[in-house]
């Protein structure tokens, strides 16, 4: 398997890339997570910058069949991938066609789990953050739910690399929703709605866009971050 890709559960990898946000903010990394569907078709989560070992790695596992761009704060990345891979679907979060006019959208996320990978990976909206409009999913077979924004895992040992973001945010040694994110959370009712309905899963890993993969102890470690609701 090439070093581009790393695989943490049968059918399914994560490819771990740096981000460095503007001016002095720093790196916060950034992670996209790879599903092999029961087609053999491939479901690109929060896509990394890709480069030519990104993509010969994903062509040894299989055909992208699905890219998807979870919140409208992850999609700066998904129209390289639909350049390559004409044959894929676009899909993307509510509001995000709006945002991204270049961009032809084949489906906007919801509740409803498309064709594509119905039966397989669970999805579900989280409400009372319109800024994000994050999809939150499920992977069944591993038992591991995907997070962009909305959960944070920042190590202790990893601040310096944004010493200004982690200041600013408080995300580094805290796993969860960081300052910004718990303020960007308006309708606090409806987020524990969706809470509620995200704790109904059967998920023990929880793999977060940037930070560490959580392995173990998901749900309690969810439900325990999203308390202050």
């Amino acid at each position: 398997m090439s070093p581009a890709l790393k695989s943490i559960a049968p059918n399914l990898w994560t490819a771990e890339r740096p981000f460095k946000l503007p001016l002095i903010l720093g790196d916060i990394g950034t992670r996209m997570t790879i599903v092999k569907l029961a087609d053999g078709g491939l479901f690109l989560h929060s896509p990394v910058p890709l480069d030519a070992g990104t993509k010969a790695a994903l062509d040894e596992i299989g055909a992208v069949r699905a890219i998807v761009a979870p919140s409208k704060a992850h999609h700066l990345f998904a129209g390289d991938y639909v350049k390559e891979y004409p044959g894929a679907r676009l899909y993307g979060a509510p509001g995000l066609p709006d945002k991204r006019r270049d961009l032809k959208f084949d489906a906007i996320l919801s509740d409803t789990t498309p064709p594509e990978w119905h039966g397989q990976i669970e999805q579900h909206l989280f409400r009372g953050a319109p800024f994000l409009n994050e999809a939150v999913f499920f992977h069944a077979p591993t038992r591991s739910i995907i997070f962009t924004d909305l959960v944070f895992n920042v190590a202790a040992r990893d601040a310096s690399r944004a010493r200004v973001f982690n200041w600013l945010t408080g995300a580094a040694g805290h796993f969860g929703p960081h300052r910004l994110i718990r303020r960007a959370i308006s309708d606090r009712k409806a987020a524990r709605e969706s809470v509620e309905k995200i704790l109904r899963w059967d998920f023990d890993r929880v793999i977060v866009t940037h930070g560490d993969v959580l392995d173990a102890g998901g749900r309690n470690s969810v439900r325990a971050a999203f308390s202050y609701l």
